[in-house]
């Protein structure tokens, strides 16, 4: 690539997670501190040890899809497709370009599962009884192909199954194609709506989730010296990206820029972060260098802090070993929200870039004492005020896969 580089600008957010269903709510209710967490009947009845998750509150399907169309779709699909309409309205005029310069890029990681469970449970002596919607229901490129065939959209159309990275990829992989000249203007985000028997049961047997189920509220604790393990959770959100000379030439409110970003890999084990971070604080420094920044420009961090012992002490380490013994404020938003696997880094790039132009950092929700937080400035109690400077959004997951966004607040 040669000559100016590109600039790519988000001109639409759209999200659908267990702290609301728009962006102000949701911020509201991450600003707040208030957690999500509560007991899930049908984990209950199911006889699991871990009762609770975050799930999105109820909203109006039907101002979104038809009833057909949610017949023949997965619930993982069907919050992102009405995620991605909100953010298209947001946008304005972004998609009036031709439609094979508008790309397609979601990540998730375990999509379709509730779908399969159904046809399992239901039908596992009937096989033929199942509906005939199942396999594209349990595709995992399903809600990508889903949401471009809902705008006509003939550009790139990629799904990222990096585990809890995946949203992140997704979004840092949009902006390079917008970057590179391949497309105008992209739909990128996450999803995952992981809340079901199966999923919650094989990571209660990993010992990976909080048995916190006569608190809900204080079950998920991202660096808290207390913490016992992650909570399940469900939720989408899509940003629209588009070339920042055409969302200005148009007069589109910008809501800032995706800058930098890298992703990496631990190479190392299958589950666990490798404990010395290296590869996820090389991961920092790159997505730091091509935003053209340095650590000393970063304002605050969005922690991944998943609120397991392993991952929360791996990613202090990683922060230490990319900023030093003074890192900027970091938060989780995790706290509030719980773990939405393949939507959370989505979700958190939405937070984070609202988080940066307000210039505020959300305190993380339930952390009371962070001993083990390797001299991590964690921000508890109440928002912090900080200037409007660019924030790092980290999503680490399973397979040692690492990614970093820097996003810009507008000027």
């Amino acid at each position: 690539m040669t000559g100016r580089r590109v600039r790519v600008a988000v001109t639409g957010v759209g999200v659908k997670c267990p702290a609301g269903t728009d962006p102000a709510g949701v911020f509201d209710r991450v600003l707040a501190a208030r957690p999500t967490a509560a007991v899930v009947p049908a984990l209950a009845e199911a006889g699991l040890p871990v009762r609770i998750a975050c799930t999105v509150p109820e909203f109006d399907f039907a101002r979104y899809l038809g009833r057909r169309e949610l017949r023949q779709i997965d619930r993982a699909a069907a919050l992102l497709l009405c995620a991605a309409d909100d953010a298209v309205v947001d946008a304005g005029a972004a998609l009036r370009v031709p439609e094979h310069r508008v790309g397609v890029h979601v990540g998730t990681g375990m999509p379709g599962l509730a779908s399969m469970e159904d046809v399992v449970f239901g039908h596992g002596e009937r096989p033929m009884g199942m509906s005939v919607h199942t396999v594209p229901r349990t595709m995992a490129n399903s809600p990508a192909g889903r949401l471009a065939m809902r705008f006509g959209l003939r550009g790139s159309c990629v799904t990222y199954a990096t585990a809890c990275a995946s949203g992140t990829n997704a979004i840092g992989e949009a902006a390079r194609r917008i970057r590179y000249g391949e497309l105008d203007v992209a739909l990128a985000g996450g999803v995952d709506a992981a809340v079901t028997k199966v999923v919650v049961g094989g990571f209660a047997r990993m010992r990976a989730l909080s048995v916190r189920n006569d608190a809900p509220r204080l079950a998920s604790r991202p660096f808290d010296a207390d913490r016992d393990g992650f909570v399940m959770g469900e939720g989408a959100a899509v940003l629209v990206l588009e070339r920042w000379d055409l969302a200005r030439d148009r007069g589109a409110r910008i809501h800032g820029e995706v800058a930098g970003y890298a992703t990496t890999c631990d190479g190392a084990h299958v589950v666990a972060p490798d404990p010395q971070g290296h590869m996820a604080s090389a991961c920092m420094r790159m997505a730091i260098a091509d935003a053209g920044l340095t650590t000393a420009d970063i304002g605050h961090i969005n922690a991944h802090g998943t609120s397991t012992v392993l991952n929360d002490r791996a990613e202090a380490v990683a922060v230490g070993r990319c900023f030093g013994p003074q890192p900027p404020p970091v938060t989780s938003v995790k706290g509030v929200t719980g773990h939405l696997i393949g939507g959370s880094g989505a979700v958190e790039a939405v937070v984070a870039l609202l988080s940066a132009g307000h210039g505020v950092v959300p305190p993380v929700a339930t952390t009371v004492s962070t001993p083990d937080a390797g001299g991590l400035d964690v921000v508890l109690g109440a928002p912090r005020a900080v200037a409007r400077r660019p924030v790092l959004s980290n999503s680490f997951g399973f397979g040692g896969q690492n990614a970093c966004l820097v996003l810009n607040p507008v000027p």
